[in-house]
């Protein structure tokens, strides 16, 4: 086989399993990535393996997701991660200096490095040429520790890019595009690989948009080649002593080739409620916009904001829009107030918010109720934005630029004849004055030993999971409809504080659902817990996209989930199913699914023996009457993680 550039770097780190596809292997990770909102959990778990100190060749611990600190209980998390990062040998990345994904950009990532984060977004490392991986705190707390990460050996889709952008036409157009042919469903198992003579002409700071968003294809990681311009980047963050030229073979041999001519694109907008409901900005112009929002780790670099400065400097944003811009890092803010930038965006009316996630995650800034918002950002699930019907685009900085000066949804290649605006035409700087005083170093072998760790009440060690029933007593919790995303089951905004403790984070559990003067899932499933039940999910097609937040299956387990049945299940979801004790299973025969209603209770017989040997178990649905198959594909791993009780009691036992 003539080799990707996916492959080289899987077979440099091969530790378990032949490459084949679709068979799972394990590798080693070089770097991992955590932050504050998963990272608690993390380190936690971390701690739950009786790990002292980690075994990689880096390790950060971001600060970038809580920051809003209503209550203790952020400021809590940020001092034990500060505190447990300088014993167990991780960097800690300060509160204010920026998102994981944009500093580990700049200051961290290696082409042909392994990196796994806790995040689901840590594919914008590909930009620069590392495999870069999203997962659950549970397993980068196994890779911390010096464990193999195991995935599905995958297929690779070669996205060949020829021509040049336009002006005003963006990288944040080209991810759009991408989603507009793939979908944000049915690419699990892939990794989206670019290549082709249009990717020299794409810097890294455009390429790690792409690899960002690539996230929302659902595929394992997205990749471009280490190159001249990964070179220009690293020496402007003074590491190019980390450079290494790296690319795919001469021919080498791809499952799915998607042809794309930068020369041909336009501004693009992916339309509420989903990321792959791609429009046109022809299409869409003249909407109403009532709030405009730049930054979030998709968009919030230096060429980005620069190019939104240019634009707006000298001009006033419309009346009716209310304009917030996130810099992505300590270092992108310090650069714009060093070279007027800064000045010309608060002289536009803009509001400059913290160089952090926040209104991504619902962490402030939602928007009023139907208005629309335009957005940066990589994610516009209904309800995200903290207002339930919500009316969120995605766009490019442009054409975010564009549409705060008109109020409506503008084309940006108009604003020559609209407001005499030029093409800003930004590009990266060669020299930056570099300044990671925000960055602690952890302490050495011996001086750890004396630290201690800041560990408040709010801080409570999550359960480990249970060993799965002889037999399935079950009952219907929820059912549920395609494309339900982590949000949905564990929502994020104001909510977020409560991640550090489980007991009280699973009251939300698929808080979306719940209704006025009814009893919660929560309440249902606790109840259905200790009368000795088991609680089932049947779900859709392309169930638990999105975000890696493991609380998701954590949460889940603790109020006594057992089994989730679904038509298909998102890859990082799928994983924290079975790290926390809960079986995913999909419909041998999908139409199943409209025969099965919340309430029904349901019946499996000799469920752990069917985990150790079977490919598939018959469930009986006692409310209906009728029996129906469901399909497990595990892996003879898996099969242990889940006859163990999950991950962590896993790892314990085979240390």
């Amino acid at each position: 086989m003539i080799k990707t550039l996916t492959y080289k770097i899987l077979e440099g780190h091969l530790l378990d399993g032949p490459i084949k596809i679709n068979s799972e292997i394990g590798i080693s990770i070089d770097h991992t990535l955590t932050q504050d909102a998963t990272g608690t959990t993390a380190m936690l778990l971390f701690e739950s393996m009786g790990m002292d100190r980690v075994n990689t060749k880096l390790s950060v611990s971001y600060v970038d997701h809580n920051m809003s600190m209503f209550g203790p209980e952020n400021h809590n998390d940020h001092l034990y991660l500060q505190s447990i990062s300088r014993k167990v040998g991780v960097y800690h990345s300060r509160p204010g200096n920026g998102i994981c994904h944009q500093v580990h950009l700049e200051r961290f990532a290696c082409p042909g490095a392994t990196l796994l984060g806790s995040d689901s977004h840590t594919p914008t490392a590909g930009g620069i040429g590392s495999l870069a991986i999203g997962a659950g705190g549970l397993d980068v707390a196994v890779a911390m520790g010096g464990g193999a990460f195991y995935l599905t050996a995958p297929k690779v889709i070669g996205i060949h890019l020829t021509g040049r952008l336009n002006d005003w036409v963006s990288a944040k157009d080209v991810i759009l595009k991408v989603l507009s042919i793939l979908s944000t469903k049915g690419n699990v198992g892939c990794v989206a690989e670019y290549w082709g003579e249009g990717v020299k002409t794409l810097t890294v700071p455009q390429r790690a948009t792409i690899t960002n968003m690539g996230a929302e294809l659902g595929v394992t990681t997205s990749i471009f080649p280490s190159d001249e311009q990964t070179l220009a980047f690293l020496k402007a963050q003074k590491r190019e002593d980390v450079y290494m030229p790296l690319s795919a073979e001469a021919d080498a041999e791809y499952d799915r080739i998607i042809e794309i001519n930068l020369s041909e694109l336009v501004p693009l907008a992916a339309a509420p409620s989903s990321p792959d409901n791609i429009k046109s900005i022809a299409e869409l112009e003249d909407e109403e916009v009532h709030q405009v929002l730049i930054g979030s780790c998709t968009n919030s670099s230096y060429r980005d904001l620069m190019t939104v400065a240019q634009t707006l400097k000298g001009h006033t944003i419309h009346r009716n829009i209310e304009l917030a811009i996130a810099p992505g890092s300590r270092q992108v803010l310090t650069l714009l107030a060093r070279n007027g930038a800064l000045s010309d965006l608060i002289q536009s009316g803009a509001r400059i918010i913290e160089s952090a996630c926040g209104p991504c995650i619902g962490q402030g800034q939602s928007p009023g109720e139907g208005k629309v918002s335009l957005r940066t950002f990589n994610r516009n699930f209904k309800g995200r934005s903290g207002t339930k019907e919500d009316l969120v685009y995605l766009v490019s900085p442009e054409v975010a630029a564009a549409t705060a000066l008109t109020g409506k949804i503008t084309d940006p290649r108009r604003l020559g004849k609209l407001f005499g605006i030029d093409y800003p035409g930004i590009t990266d700087l060669t020299e930056i004055p570099i300044d990671d005083g925000m960055i602690e170093a952890p302490l050495d072998k011996d001086e750890a030993q004396k630290a201690e760790i800041f560990r408040p009440a709010s801080i409570v060690t999550p359960p480990a999971g249970e060993i799965p029933p002889e037999h399935i007593n079950g009952r219907v919790l929820l059912h549920c409809g395609d494309k339900i995303t982590t949000d949905h089951i564990m929502p994020a905004g104001t909510f977020l504080k409560y991640r550090s403790n489980v007991p009280q984070y699973s009251e939300y559990v698929f808080n979306c659902f719940n209704k006025p003067g009814e009893p919660t899932f929560a309440q249902k499933a606790i109840s259905l817990r200790d009368s000795g039940g088991h609680g089932v999910i049947i779900a859709g097609d392309s169930y638990g996209q999105g975000s890696s937040r493991e609380h998701a299956a954590l949460c889940p387990m603790f109020l006594g989930i057992k089994l989730v049945i679904a038509k298909a299940i998102e890859r990082i979801h799928r994983a924290n199913l079975v790290n926390f004790a809960i079986t995913p299973a999909t419909f041998a025969h999908p139409g199943d699914y409209d025969r099965i209603k919340e309430g029904d209770q349901l019946e499996v017989i000799d469920f752990r023996e069917a985990l150790k040997t079977s490919d598939t178990f018959t469930v009986k649905n006692i409310s209906s009457g009728f029996e129906f198959s469901c399909n497990l594909n595990l892996s003879s791993r898996e099969r242990e993680i889940l006859l163990a009780g999950g991950k962590l009691n896993y790892t314990k036992s085979n240390k």
